[in-house]
């Protein structure tokens, strides 16, 4: 039952049962209709996770001596849900006697060790907690707050004394807010968002109580629990920020932008005060507090460029200007470039690329890469978004971390680096689902689809594509659905079918927002004009051509020139095309898209063996070969292939010595997987693949290979990794 849930869902089940199957089976059965199709949050506590399951290790734990009972309580107070170190302080100061864990250890419930006790498993532990009666839990905590006195213990201490409460007490959720903006300004959002759930719960002003569960229910988001965040919000004050971020990332972009947009313009009134639900005064690049509402035009430029709607760009930039905000440079950038404005939107996003340097806001960073990115600096890209995601991690932003991969994927596609690029992703795309970012997890189907078409795995690419649009069209997100297009039409390129490359191609934009993406046909404008000068179609390539080469020579990057010097050649007759393409070489020189240079170089090969310059056309071809083989691109490298035999040459052994150099990207991480061991199951459930897909790669690692059965492969996958 549990693999026919949505992956998105399976992947959050399993991480809020922390990967027990007795409870996630459990849960299973307990769930709503809309909790199954992911339209609910997921339950967070503990009694409606596996109920049944808990009963039973409760018996087992009351089963037990009640010496054994209060040390394990104690041990389970001092973890749960907040890790505070504390027991073997707690023990001395209260003179317990541990050898009563002994009693634990036979029953097989727990044991004692050097930091404090090992309980059996996570449920287990719970159990323990949740066995002792509440007046025992509350002496417990208060025991725990007592030895809590060192530095940096401050808001744990506050934890166990709002735990050990008897009832509501202002001055305690007073103290329990306090700590909770400490805990959050060294990046404790997790103990930030139960101090704070803590402090609403002994809280007697209802709306004072209403906002701290707002907050809290931010710090969880951003923390990476998205069903608890959803689940708070729910509880507390209606909030537009917070409503427009769950939207952002989880629901439809149009209505996120609307949400973010009115947020901003709210607090961009005279008297609001600088703490945001979203930012709560987060520091920015070089320490400086990040405004609420310039953080809000982020979000809502955000939500732009997933639905692929630029004129949004223009709306939120007016409203900048109406209200005297200092507007994020990738929305001025980006409305600029709309508006065909290039060399201003060049200067602008210069300008918000330049904030890359290491420790600042998450966001900031992240929109530091899309910057990048635009201006095809992907150097720069994937250094902003690398620290985007360490920024993330540092602050115990979790939720960035995923953001921050998706645009990596960008900079790894042409950048000679698919397998490492797939593997990021792979992994960013289960952590967008365990933290409850659906849209993101799209965006990373869509970047693996792509990655899959450049490594030649047909079958990959089309199910990642077909994920992909399923659900960005159902939710108005423009980007991933034109990335997985662009992706199916690279596919169809290297395969051959131009008319097919050049009709996805050409749709890219012509669907409108939440459809088509602009950024995205502008992008893949190079392989759009290769697909139309081989249908002999060259209208609206011409025209894309232009307009590419006005953004190219604003911004100045070489592998921009390089790439539009490329178009250049393939819409030029005979010899007037060798000159352009040697223009493009000598740029990609200077550039940094490896790939894209192979690609030139194979294209020029066969120019030139059109031509009759064979000596050079056979080193071209060898050298994009060459350059193809070490990407892992085996249709690339095929289609290199053919023109070398159609030239006469003797072409480059298919395959490197090593064996595993026969594999494509997905083939080598499935083969790898299984020789750790992993069934079809499992590896479908890490890769967000069907078993169906999984079985066929398994059947083309075995054919490539040669082997025939999986210890074959486990030596040979140990033979080819041994340094």
């Amino acid at each position: 039952m549990i693999s026919a849930l949505p992956e998105g869902v399976r992947v959050r089940l399993l991480h809020s049962v922390y990967g027990d199957p007795r409870a996630a089976a459990e849960l299973v059965t307990l769930l709503t209709d809309r909790q199954t199709a992911g339209l609910d949050p997921l339950p967070t506590e503990p009694a409606e996770l596996a109920p049944a399951l808990l009963r039973t290790l409760r018996a087992e734990i009351r089963a037990l001596p009640d010496d054994t009972r209060l040390l394990l309580l104690l041990a389970a107070a001092d973890q749960y849900p907040v890790t505070t170190h504390a027991f073997l302080r707690a023990v001395t100061a209260a003179r317990l006697d541990t050898r009563a864990l002994e009693t634990a250890e036979s029953a097989g419930v727990a044991h004692a060790s050097a930091g404090g006790v090992v309980f059996r498993n996570a449920w287990t532990r719970i159990a323990a907690y949740e066995s002792g009666s509440p007046a025992d839990r509350r002496d417990v905590h208060r025991l725990l707050a007592r030895v809590l006195h060192g530095e940096g213990e401050t808001p744990r201490r506050s934890w166990h004394r709002g735990a050990g409460a008897l009832g509501p007490s202002g001055r305690l959720a007073a103290e329990l807010r306090g700590s909770a903006d400490k805990a959050r300004r060294t990046g404790q959002l997790s103990l930030a968002r139960t101090l704070l759930e803590r402090a609403a719960a002994l809280c007697p002003d209802p709306s004072e109580r209403s906002r701290l569960v707002t907050r809290a229910a931010t710090d969880a988001w951003q923390a990476g629990d998205g069903d608890r965040a959803r689940r708070l919000a729910a509880d507390g004050t209606a909030d537009d920020a917070l409503t427009g971020l769950f939207a952002l990332r989880a629901g439809n972009a149009t209505e996120a932008f609307d949400a973010l947009l009115g947020s901003a313009a709210q607090r961009a009134r005279p008297g609001r005060g600088n703490d945001s639900p979203e930012t709560g005064g987060t520091p920015g690049d070089g320490g400086t507090p990040l405004d609420p509402a310039t953080h809000l035009l982020a979000r809502a430029t955000e939500a732009a460029v997933y639905t692929g709607d630029l004129r949004r760009c223009r709306e939120a930039a007016r409203l900048a200007g109406r209200m005297d905000i200092a507007p994020p440079g990738t929305l001025g950038g980006l409305a600029a470039a709309f508006e065909g404005r290039y060399e201003d939107a060049r200067d602008l996003l210069q300008a918000a690329a330049g904030r890359s340097g290491p420790g600042g806001d998450p966001t900031l960073l992240v929109h530091a890469g899309i910057a990048a990115l635009l201006l095809g600096d992907h150097t720069r890209a994937a250094t902003a978004t690398l620290r985007a995601a360490a920024s993330g991690r540092a602050r115990g932003a979790t939720a960035v971390v995923a953001q921050a991969m998706e645009f990596r994927a960008y900079a790894d596609f042409w950048t000679g680096r698919p397998q490492a690029g797939q593997a990021a992703a792979t992994e960013a795309l289960h952590l967008a689902y365990a933290t409850g970012q659906d849209n993101g997890a799209c965006h990373l189907q869509a970047a693996l689809a792509m990655f899959a078409a450049i490594t030649g795995d047909a079958d990959v690419c089309r199910e990642r594509a077909a994920a992909a649009r399923s659900y960005a069209l159902a939710r108005g997100l423009g980007l991933p659905a034109a990335l997985a297009q662009w992706a199916l039409a690279f596919l169809d390129l290297t395969d051959g079918r131009f008319a097919g490359a050049a009709a996805r191609l050409r749709a890219l934009a012509g669907f409108g927002p939440g459809h088509g993406h602009r950024a995205i046909r502008h992008l893949a404008t190079p392989h759009y004009v290769e697909a139309a000068v081989r249908t002999d179609d060259t209208r609206i390539a011409r025209g894309a051509h232009a307009d590419y080469h006005r953004w190219a020579t604003a911004v100045q990057s070489p592998d921009d020139l390089a790439l539009s010097a490329r178009c250049r050649a393939l819409l030029a007759p005979g010899e007037e095309a060798v000159q352009h393409y040697r223009t493009a070489l000598d740029l990609h020189a200077r550039g940094t898209r490896d790939f894209e240079r192979a690609r030139t170089e194979l294209l020029f090969g066969g120019a030139l063996r059109r031509l009759r310059h064979r000596t050079e056309a056979r080193d071209r071809l060898h050298s994009a070969l060459e350059a193809f083989d070490h990407f892992g691109a085996p249709h690339c490298a095929a289609q290199a292939r053919a023109e070398l035999r159609a030239l006469g040459a003797r072409a480059a052994p298919t395959h490197a010595v090593n064996p595993t150099a026969r594999l494509t990207a997905q083939q080598l991480l499935v083969a790898r997987m299984v020789a750790e061991g992993a069934t079809n199951r499992e590896i479908a459930a890490r890769l967000a693949l069907s078993p169906r897909t999984i079985d066929h790669h398994l059947r083309g690692v075995f054919t490539r290979l040669g082997i025939r059965s999986r210890i074959e492969l486990v030596r040979l996958i140990a033979e080819s990794e041994v340094p």
